[in-house]
């Protein structure tokens, strides 16, 4: 009876639990979506030195349940700690704790978490180990997963970075149910995107899901969570680096780091603003229908997601002009030619000049 009653728990475990996998030219990496921060030992390399990296909120919270440690540090939330000077008193820590070349790094926390704890990991002593246990919608669908870690400089997102896979992330999709309002709206912007350059399936399952996303349904967070992994893991595989369609990823951001810079939006909000003047610039190209486009601002706003904001032109275009997808006086675009489906060009700044204020 009791072999029975594992049976049907293992079962019933592994069901719940999906694994997708990224093998890609900068490394391999396994997603584990539904698994918990309760089982993380599991996957933690065994007698190596292991240090936790979080944030003192999800310290708070979950630390009775965070795994055996040599060293936890906590990195205060906000994007004004993902700072070059923020990781001195990390290094310096992780000396004297004689932490080498064979020591694990753990980043349990949200995307500035994620995105500092890989990038400590792959610089320090030239590289080690790495995984993270993602606490937030967006860092689920985004920081934690496709190899790419990085901190701000002087206001310029993610400028200084690296790219290098994890060895494990784990989406406990339970605490998710704690998100406040703007966090889960922050990772929607993200979620969002993956429907409208990718897959016009995934984006109508939003559309057909809305309340269910608002009343926190962690049924309907999975296949947010699993699809949005799979069809980034997906592009990863073929281009890591960035060099080709991993460019798509890029939909709403050009204009979305410096609405986020500007305005202090969270990123996924400012994504979305994004979105929309990528959008409407589609349709200006002639690539894009305008049914299409209003399709993508109805999702947005049945989501209570802003469509618009208020930035000075020039402000806007200066900042734009820092964008690290730049090549001389061009960025690499993202158009859409549909809902599911996009194209990237090379667009001039003196061609954005010219149609922001059209786009406002």
């Amino acid at each position: 009876m009791r072999f029975l009653f594992l049976v049907i728990f293992a079962w019933t475990y592994y069901k719940a639990m999906k694994i997708l996998e990224i093998q890609s030219s900068i490394g391999e990496s396994k997603i584990y979506v539904g698994e918990t921060l309760a089982n993380v030992a599991n996957y933690l390399p065994k007698n190596k030195k292991i240090a936790i990296i979080t944030d003192p909120v999800i310290h708070s919270l979950y630390g009775k349940q965070f795994p055996k440690a040599d060293l936890i540090l906590e990195i205060p939330q906000g994007e004004e700690n993902k700072s070059m000077q923020s990781l001195d008193a990390i290094f310096e820590k992780l000396i004297e704790n004689e932490f080498d070349r064979t020591s694990f790094i753990l980043g349990i926390g949200g995307g500035i978490v994620c995105d500092m704890s890989g990038f400590i990991a792959t610089i320090f002593m030239r590289g080690i180990e790495f995984g993270f246990v993602s606490t937030t919608l967006l860092s689920q669908v985004d920081a934690s997963v496709g190899g790419k870690n990085g901190v701000n400089f002087r206001g310029i997102k993610n400028i200084i970075g690296t790219f290098s896979l994890p060895k494990f992330v784990i989406c406990e999709l339970s605490i998710l149910k704690s998100l406040p309002k703007t966090e889960l709206l922050s990772g929607m912007g993200e979620v969002v995107k993956y429907g409208a350059i990718y897959s016009e399936e995934f984006f109508k399952y939003i559309e057909n899901h809305i309340s269910d996303i608002k009343n926190y349904s962690l049924e309907v967070f999975e296949s947010l969570v699993y699809e949005s992994v799979r069809i980034k893991a997906e592009v990863v595989n073929n281009d890591a680096r960035e060099s080709g369609m991993r460019r798509i990823f890029n939909f709403g951001h050009t204009f979305g780091h410096a609405i986020e810079k500007l305005t202090h939006m969270p990123h996924g909000c400012a994504v979305s603003v994004g979105m929309v003047y990528a959008a409407k610039l589609s349709v200006l190209k002639g690539k894009m229908s305008q049914s299409d486009c209003d399709r993508l601002i109805a999702l947005l706003n049945k989501m209570e997601m802003p469509v618009s904001c208020e930035v000075d032109p020039a402000e806007l275009l200066h900042v734009m002009r820092s964008d690290k997808k730049r090549e001389g006086e061009s960025v690499h675009f993202v158009y859409l030619d549909a809902i599911g489906s996009c194209v990237v060009e090379k667009l001039s700044y003196n061609e954005l000049a010219t149609v922001i204020n059209d786009l406002r």
